[in-house]
């Protein structure tokens, strides 16, 4: 059996792990941010976060289907590099438009932001079966999204604590930093099919750019949609991600909005509370990467959905009936605990299910079905919440969720063991 410890610290995969913790870390930071301007300009209105939200998530379905097509034909290490060291220059002008006070410019900087996250995330994904053996792949997919949940929770908790106590600026700055950091960790690491010398890579760079010139972009986007759709476990792994990603959307603005209320705080009490929840994603993903291997996982998609669903309700009956902050963050680690494996699952999946050439537009792809399932659910709760309570919205949404993943994990009991 794979250790973690195996995967982690191998010279290749530590500094991408690293790097992931840092340049996530600086996403969540701008999101942060963004929550806390929204508050002091329309306090407690969900389709107002919502709104603001959309620059974070637009960029998914404006840049995210060329992005993976030419992830799959550039050197994917150079991507991430130049994708981190963009967003770190865009995030140190953004105290700029704060300072005059012109948010629209704020709002096109997180939207630049973010466009350069649409390469670098396909081809983080893309990358680790380059620098990983290849049993070792479900254990590195487990501590890379193990890594990802956890920057992005810590990244909401530590931006509470700065917008409460020194403000937007250092928050952005420190948001910079983060990414500057990350490209120099990326920046040494060697795959495991280097080159020889700089007149092989100019002579496959220009090869690579004849391909590029020759075939149609639109034509490999669609490629890429029609393989996540034809294939009988691609379709469940789709399925899945979107009922996930509908789920973790029709909660998140609403969950926000709902803990600011109950709590009567900005930034403190999400903070606290996302250090809960990454504590629970942390345990659950580590334990899932450890005796997971032997489990179908399909089936333990499924499970961990139900889980979640049953979670979200027991949250909303304790933040609303004892206001406890101890007592919430205790559910919130068994909600994170069940919702983190699930990543990591999915990813295995695919990695498994999909040829290794069309990792990138397949993964850009699938980023674009997860995000759509947020975007559209996040503003549905978001009009709902003008007609009922915050809390009704989270009691049927853990129930609808619940119900779908007791669903699927029975009707799935006949999948192979290998999937």
């Amino acid at each position: 059996m794979v250790r973690l410890r195996d995967v982690l610290f191998n010279r290749n995969f530590f500094p991408l792990w690293a790097g992931q913790i840092v340049s996530e870390f600086g996403d969540r930071l701008t999101q942060m941010a963004l929550i806390s301007l929204v508050y002091h300009f329309r306090p407690g209105s969900v389709m107002a976060l919502a709104n603001a939200l959309l620059f974070t998530i637009i960029p998914v379905f404006v840049i995210g289907p060329v992005a993976g097509v030419y992830v799959d034909r550039w050197d994917r290490k150079t991507v991430m590099i130049i994708s981190d060291v963009i967003r770190g220059l865009f995030v140190l002008a953004m105290p700029f438009f704060i300072w005059i006070q012109f948010l629209p410019g704020v709002y096109i900087l997180v939207f630049l932001v973010f466009s350069a996250t649409r390469f670098f995330l396909p081809s983080k994904m893309a990358f680790i079966p380059d620098i990983i053996e290849k049993e070792k792949v479900m254990v590195a997919n487990s501590l890379s999204n193990t890594t990802r949940m956890i920057a992005t929770v810590l990244g909401f908790a530590l931006a509470g604590f700065l917008v409460s106590k020194v403000g937007y600026t250092a928050g952005f700055f420190l948001n910079a930093a983060t990414f500057f950091v990350s490209a120099a960790l990326i920046a040494s690491i060697t795959p495991k099919e280097k080159y020889s010398n700089v007149k092989k890579d100019l002579g496959i760079t220009k090869e690579l750019l004849d391909i590029s010139l020759r075939k149609n972009v639109w034509g490999e986007l669609v490629e890429g949609f029609l393989y996540m759709f034809s294939r009988g476990r691609m379709k469940v792994v789709t399925g899945a991600l979107f009922t996930v990603m509908a789920g973790t959307g029709a909660v998140f603005c609403v969950i926000i909005v709902f803990v600011q209320q109950s709590f009567g705080s900005v930034t403190e009490a999400l903070g606290l509370l996302g250090v809960f929840l990454g504590m629970g994603l942390f345990i659950g993903t580590v334990v899932y990467g450890k005796f997971g291997q032997r489990l179908q996982r399909v089936r333990s998609i499924f499970l961990l959905m139900g889980l979640t669903g049953v979670f979200v309700i027991l949250f909303a009956y304790v933040v609303s009936g004892t206001s406890s902050l101890i007592l919430s963050g205790l559910v919130t680690i068994l909600m994170g605990a069940a919702a983190g494996p699930i990543f990591a699952c999915t990813a295995t999946l695919m990695h498994v299910l999909v040829p290794k050439e069309a990792h990138g537009r397949i993964f850009s792809s699938m980023e674009i079905v997860m995000h759509l399932a947020f975007l559209l659910f996040m503003l549905l709760s978001a009009k709902v919440a003008k007609l009922t309570s915050n809390f009704t919205i989270l009691i049927w949404s853990g129930a609808i969720f619940a119900c779908i993943g007791s669903a699927g994990f029975f009707l799935s009991r006949k999948e192979s063991v290998d999937c």
